[in-house]
């Protein structure tokens, strides 16, 4: 009998995945360690490898359709052998039926699909066909449309039967759809009423475009943060002109570390001093980590990810500079396993290099505290009795009321900025 392929479970929170691609077809070898397909998952995309050797002997879930894990997928064996019956996994999210150009759309589920003698040149459906739409009151006539009038109508997302044709026996053709929509862009009304290809710039700006496993999940859990954990923020300029200049010099001696290296090892240092900080809360009860596992949030093209360095309290900046480049690496390849996207304590957002002057980030769920860094501007300050140019930087720490007070929070944020600006205490952790 032949071996089910089943999609993995990426992640604990993960419930579904799509496949993006096969990179295998059927009837190809696979060899232990190949890898099968890729998947999306609601934090990267992800290549699924095989755990043993064989020929790929079906296909049953195509790219494009979400299912949950643990599904059967496809199937791997010996040329010939037996494959045991399974039905096609229900994708977790189904999606409007889309009208079929060339074929008899049938007025209820129902119907029989017609037969190839029964399709002609041109289209006919009844009244009420587009099943995507909001139903026409269905009469003995039938609706005739051509093939090419039918496709522009499905391609804008609009019911044709509102159209009046002007083609042999009332026929709709290409020039009446196109009319239609000049006349509704004319009016003011919208003219994409379901996704689509566009033709002209307006129809192309408002078209509907779905959102990516991604995006939906970084909506459902910000969502859910900013609705249970009250949100406080506090911010704190930080002076950066002596440690810039540390910096300068180190990477002159061949130790190149960036500036978020530097916050990273200053909030480490001061999670372990407030470990209030480093914990969660449910509002009931309150999970105290005595280990700090540091999240730096990645900007990619599909959205945001935040990877995760484990027991970060332990590490040096060297190797904090090393893991966070690995990690950086991972997720701008999509590479990143589950256990380096979960399990975080607390979190930092450096949008520094976009020329920020100050932001405030939303908490990751399972987490009391997130710290947003801006860019490091030159401002005039007054140093003494003098007004001096200076390199400054603002911080905002968010923090989750229900756990942390404010005057926590000042003395945590104003104990990072006292770290980053004690360059005696920087050589003493770099020589």
């Amino acid at each position: 009998m032949a071996t089910p392929i089943i999609m993995p479970k990426f992640g604990q929170m993960t419930e579904e995945s799509v496949i993006v691609e096969w990179r295998k077809k059927e009837g190809d070898k696979v060899a232990k360690g190949d890898i099968l397909f890729t998947v999306e998952t609601d934090k990267s995309v992800m290549d699924v490898e095989s755990f043993e050797e064989g020929t790929l002997l079906k296909i049953v879930v195509q790219p494009g359709v979400s299912v949950p894990v643990q599904s059967t997928v496809g199937f791997l064996g010996k040329p010939g052998e037996a494959i045991s019956t399974v039905t096609a996994p229900a994708p977790a999210a189904s999606k409007p039926a889309a009208v079929e150009v060339g074929r008899t759309v049938p007025s209820a589920p129902s119907s029989p699909q017609p037969t190839v003698a029964q399709r002609t040149a041109e289209t006919v459906v009844p009244a009420a066909a587009p099943v995507a739409f909001a139903p026409v009151p269905s009469g003995p006539a039938l609706f005739r449309i051509s093939p090419r009038a039918a496709a522009l109508a499905g391609k804008y997302g609009i019911n044709p039967s509102q159209i009046t044709g002007t083609g042999p026996g009332g026929r709709v053709v290409e020039k009446d759809v196109k009319a239609h929509l000049e006349a509704k862009e004319k009016s003011g009304l919208p003219t994409i009423q379901g996704a689509g290809v566009a033709d002209t710039p307006r129809a192309a700006a408002e078209k509907l475009e779905p959102m990516s496993k991604m995006r939906q999940i970084i909506a459902q859990r910000l969502t859910q943060s900013v609705t249970t954990a009250p949100h406080f923020f506090v911010t704190a300029e930080v002076d950066m002109t002596d440690l810039i200049k540390f910096r300068a010099q180190l990477k002159e001696k061949g130790a190149a570390y960036s500036v978020t290296d530097f916050i990273s090892q200053a909030v480490v240092r001061t999670l372990k001093e407030f470990p209030d900080v480093n914990s969660s809360t449910d509002g009931k009860s309150i999970r105290r980590n005595s280990r700090v596992h540091l999240g730096l949030a990645v900007s990619l093209k599909e959205g945001l990810v935040v990877p995760v360095i484990r027991n970060a309290d332990g590490l040096t900046l060297a190797e904090l500079n090393a893991r966070s480049k690995e990690l950086a690496e991972k997720a701008r390849n999509g590479k990143l396993g589950p256990d380096e996207m979960t399990g975080g304590t607390f979190t930092i957002s450096n949008m520094g290099m976009l020329d920020v002057e100050n932001f405030t980030a939303i908490i990751n769920p399972g987490e009391s505290a997130i710290l947003a860094v801006s860019s490091t501007l030159n401002k005039p300050v007054a140093l003494g009795d003098q007004v001096v140019v200076r390199s400054i930087m603002k911080m905002t720490l968010s923090s989750d009321h229900r756990l942390i007070d404010g005057a926590m929070a000042v003395r945590f944020i104003n104990a990072v900025k006292q770290k980053l600006e004690d360059i005696e205490q920087w050589k003493l952790l770099t020589s």
